[in-house]
């Protein structure tokens, strides 16, 4: 019986050509900028002109309602253009000129309902003033539903019903975190499509990868969704002016806090992935390809979920983390990158 050929493995792991220490100080402008956009002119803008001036409230909303956002439509327009231009170097990977890419559409619709919000609450004689709180949350709802349900899809193996960035129409749903990386890299931090291709040769050669992404995708798209709803109740039950000041500024403390929790724990897993590929661990599947079934490579969280899992006294062994493999090679290896 003729034993079944191994398809070989890869002489490295494909590197992400980009690095955001190279770019600290532009990092730091844009955010810096962003927040005092976001976050201090609108409250500013509230207390400064209800308080202190004689101008009606729908007048003084109407003031901070056409002043909000200004980085954030500038961004828009910005964006459509480096995507839309002839000569376009940042485009989604084969596609056509008048095809943007996944966020700057998900970008348009998001600026379609936050208008709609923002016209309904200052429309009215009175400001419906807990309704022009709720523009972040909104935000987080739709983005963590979005990114929620293309991974839901993907899990229940449905194909892209249409070009997803890179990710042609027909192929496997791809991990909707992938998606975002990929183009907030390659336009916003000016990877171009030079980081498209690397991001996606990693993506589909390394499961570890796409697995630590669906787990970001999850802790951030679920997180989104319950601190929204958090941030929601607090709206709708405080006192107007409180209502008002945790509408903008809870949001921001959720990110931070999300922030501080996914740097360190996506170092330690790119430094699993590294060892995982180089003891050929995970590559159990066809080279090169977005695939959904099999054994899950052993991340971080899988590691730690599964520690978790034992300590409780309904825990049955092998119902967590499923084997790599059986061999001696392969379970020294999992050894090692328990201690990663």
């Amino acid at each position: 019986m003729e034993t079944p050929k191994v398809p070989p493995v890869p002489a490295g792991l494909p590197e992400l050509p980009y690095s955001l220490r190279d770019r600290k100080r532009s990092i730091a402008i844009f955010w810096t900028v962003f927040v005092i956009d976001t976050l201090a002119q609108p409250l500013i803008l509230y207390f400064a002109l209800w308080y202190c001036t004689d101008l009606s409230h729908n007048l003084v909303f109407t003031i901070s309602t056409a002043a909000l956002g200004g980085v954030s439509v500038g961004e828009y327009f910005y964006r459509f253009w480096k995507l839309y231009k002839k000569d376009s170097v940042v485009r989604p990977l084969n596609s056509r000129r008048s095809w943007l890419d996944f966020f700057q559409i998900n970008f348009s619709i998001v600026w379609l309902i936050l208008a709609v919000e923002l016209i309904v609450g200052t429309v009215q004689e009175e400001p419906y003033i807990r309704l022009l709180a709720m523009p972040l949350p909104t935000v987080m709802y739709y983005f963590g539903i979005v990114h929620l349900t293309l991974d839901f899809l993907r899990a229940r193996g449905h194909r892209a019903p249409f070009r997803i960035s890179s990710t042609p129409k027909g192929s496997v749903m791809p991990t909707a975190l992938y998606v975002l990386v990929e183009d907030i890299v390659a336009v916003d931090g000016a990877g171009g499509q030079k980081y498209r291709r690397a991001l996606r040769n990693r993506y589909l050669a390394s499961p570890y990868f796409r697995q630590m992404l669906f787990e970001m995708n999850c802790f951030w798209g679920g997180g989104s969704i319950v601190f929204a709803t958090v941030t929601t109740i607090v709206i709708f039950t405080t006192p107007r002016d409180v209502a008002y000041t945790l509408g903008w500024t809870l949001p921001f403390v959720w990110a931070g806090i999300w922030t501080l929790i996914t740097i360190p724990w996506v170092q330690a897993d790119l430094r699993r992935e590294k060892e995982a590929w180089r003891c050929n661990t995970f590559y159990n599947a066809e080279p090169y390809a977005d695939t959904i079934a099999g054994p899950k490579p052993l991340t971080r969280f899988l590691s730690v979920s599964g520690r978790l899992a034992s300590m409780l006294p309904f825990y049955k062994p092998g119902t967590t983390v499923p084997e790599v493999g059986k061999s001696g090679s392969e379970n020294s290896a999992r050894v090692a990158l328990e201690e990663v």
